[in-house]
């Protein structure tokens, strides 16, 4: 098994929350989180019908089989369950009693700010990170095939094809997910969709220009949205909000939280296929944010992530905040470093002035370096950007 960088952070966190919260994508890991990192605990699925069932008729009965707390898989099934759990907390005090994993954000989040508002630690859990395959000697020594595979867990401990589990993926998860919380009419349009945000990948994002594409109204792209980023699908990366010497683009970039689910929708087939495509520089530059995004969430951390933009086309891809200061970060898929991918990081250190930090840049290739003050990393060691 491959060992969790969130680990640590949930131990952690179990010594001063009664409740832990472990949300994310389906299959990227939760429950194999939750029961390795709390082996006493029993665990149960309120996916079971017979189980919710029980847990929705008897609440009080069905936590009074579990006096030494739980690991409860899916939790957001059952939301009668949460006001019955804060009695009981209340009235325990113990800390890590109850573990919860879900993978509806707005679905487990919601019913947990109504009802268990500062009594839940929680972790957002990812698929694996490159350093967590690092660490396993389980990572694809080259970058086309990681970035067409893509980090979720089942394609690296199991004999799948990415191809044929993305597409069932897509069917079972996915498509599922969206009847729950919205009605969609069209399933065939709201596959397009996806096809149209993968294609999107990594640019700013265009409600209207989506809207014209799939046929459907500005109002349902925007619900369609929101439910991939409640589903971990997608995530928006927002503009800073410092303005450094120009006006600045205020609308949020679209991203995947998978690479591998971005180049499944985009159609690529293989990683020769990968390697010659138009989008390779996107899913680049997807995979280190999403990576350092892992980084934030495995701490059980919020994002600090950016991006800056100004209106005449000057642009840093990630901006990390620190406090008052920012540390500017620079992505570029190419394997050759050249002075070239240091233009923006210079033209954004003089906007900035004393609020700059020290600027990294991540490359396609293998060595490590510095040039001009600037640490250039390679994506196999990319741990040092933003790292706390």
């Amino acid at each position: 098994m491959i060992r969790r960088q969130a680990e640590p952070a949930l131990l952690q966190l179990a010594k001063g929350y009664p409740v832990l919260a472990i949300t994310g994508p389906r299959q990227s890991g939760k429950t194999t989180l939750a029961r390795s990192t709390f082996p006493d605990r029993p665990y149960v699925s309120l996916e079971d019908p017979d189980t919710r069932a029980f847990a929705e008729d008897d609440p009080r009965g069905f936590l009074a089989r579990y006096p030494d707390g739980a690991v409860l898989d899916e939790a957001q099934r059952c939301p009668t369950l949460f006001s019955y759990l804060q009695t009981r907390v209340d009235a325990d005090q113990r800390m890590g009693q109850i573990v919860l994993t879900g993978s509806q954000q707005f679905g487990l989040m919601s019913t947990i700010t109504q009802s268990l508002a500062g009594r839940v630690g929680l972790v957002q859990l990812l698929p694996f990170s490159l350093q967590e395959l690092l660490d396993a000697r389980a990572a694809p020594g080259n970058l086309d095939e990681l970035l067409w595979r893509g980090l979720y867990p089942p394609l690296h401990d199991r004999p799948l094809a990415p191809e044929q589990w993305f597409a069932n993926y897509v069917m079972t998860y996915v498509e599922r997910d969206m009847r729950q919380i919205i009605e969609v009419q069209n399933l065939s349009l709201f596959q397009r969709f996806l096809k149209m945000c993968a294609a999107r990948c990594g640019q700013l994002l265009n409600t209207s220009g989506l809207a014209n594409d799939c046929g459907v109204s500005h109002k349902t792209i925007g619900a369609w949205i929101s439910v991939l980023e409640a589903g971990y699908i997608v995530f928006l990366l927002q503009p800073h909000h410092q303005n450094f010497g120009k006006r600045l683009v205020k609308t949020p970039k679209l991203y995947f939280h998978d690479t591998g689910l971005a180049a499944y929708l985009m159609g690529i087939r293989d990683p020769a296929h990968l390697s010659i495509h138009s989008a390779r520089g996107s899913l680049f530059e997807n995979f280190v944010i999403s990576e350092l995004l892992k980084r934030r969430y495995n701490q059980g951390l919020a994002s600090n992530l950016y991006f800056w933009r100004n209106n005449t086309g000057e642009e840093v891809d990630v901006l990390i905040e620190h406090g008052e200061m920012l540390m500017p970060v620079e992505i570029k898929s190419g394997q050759t470093f050249t002075s070239d991918f240091l233009t923006g990081l210079n033209k954004w250190a003089r906007y900035a002035a004393d609020k700059a930090l020290p600027a990294h840049l991540v490359y396609g290739g293998d060595d490590n370096m510095t040039r001009s003050g600037v640490s250039v990393h390679s994506w196999r060691q990319m741990q040092e950007p933003g790292g706390t």
